[in-house]
């Protein structure tokens, strides 16, 4: 019987790939995903028949998975990170619930970049934090801010997802000036990029001195809470054990 399997890839490197992730895409005739994540994989499924297309596609590509398991076929689609988080997961369930079809449909959990992004920089998030995607595609940006003030407020350690891009160069700069507004410029902040991938990064440094540094599309940004400290290089937030 055909079947989807919606696929979380990890940040990029087969050995972030989770062993189910693996035998899933093995297991598909086809694999479908953002054309950037396909040529991560690429190479490793030479079998396989492909289904690329870019960023604004998101839609259509679900609709073109839908099509080849109604044809009958297997398919994967694929996500960075874990595919229910800003992932395909619940766009391709919305797609199936509209279409009406019956089709199977397996959601596979990966890493995430904020996890990976977090081993990188040693143990920030081992207390309460927010993920917040700076991306206002799908999000008006004045809600994104009250997002933020919300969990500054809150002393959560804050992730940001998608901080800056060419036509959003300047909202990483308008939510460190948020940040600002509550926490010290002392508060450490850890700054990775295409963590798991060819070019990885790695920045320990501050709230007052983050902006300083290299930050794109493929970057994470985690800010620590008021009890987040460096030691020996690494960021830990701890979680209130007594010694």
């Amino acid at each position: 019987m055909s079947k989807i399997y919606v696929v979380g890839m990890g940040p990029g490197s087969m050995e972030d790939m989770t062993p189910r992730a693996k035998k899933a895409l093995g297991d598909s005739d086809y694999i479908a995903g953002y054309f950037r994540y396909i040529e991560y994989i690429k190479e490793h499924f030479p079998d396989k028949e492909f289904i690329e297309s870019n960023m604004k596609k998101e839609v259509e590509r679900c609709r073109a998975v839908l099509e080849k398991a109604l044809e009958g076929y297997t398919v994967s689609l694929v996500s960075s990170g874990d595919s229910g988080i800003y992932g395909m997961a619940g766009l391709m369930l919305e797609v199936l619930k509209r279409s009406k079809a019956q089709i199977s449909v397996e959601v596979i959990p990966g890493i995430t970049a904020v996890s990976a992004a977090a081993s990188l920089l040693g143990a920030p998030l081992m207390h309460d934090f927010s993920v917040i995607s700076l991306s206002d595609l799908l999000t008006p940006l004045e809600l994104i801010k009250k997002r933020i003030e919300c969990a500054v407020k809150g002393d959560f350690v804050i992730c940001f997802y998608n901080p800056k891009s060419k036509n959003r160069s300047n909202y990483i700069n308008e939510a460190r000036d948020i940040i600002l507004r509550y926490k010290s410029g002392a508060t450490p902040v850890g700054i990775v990029t295409n963590a798991g991938r060819a070019g990885e990064s790695i920045v320990v440094t501050d709230l007052e001195s983050m902006l300083s540094f290299e930050i794109n599309m493929f970057t994470v940004v985690i800010v620590g809470n008021s009890k987040t400290y460096v030691e020996n290089g690494r960021i830990i937030t701890p979680r209130g054990y007594i010694f």
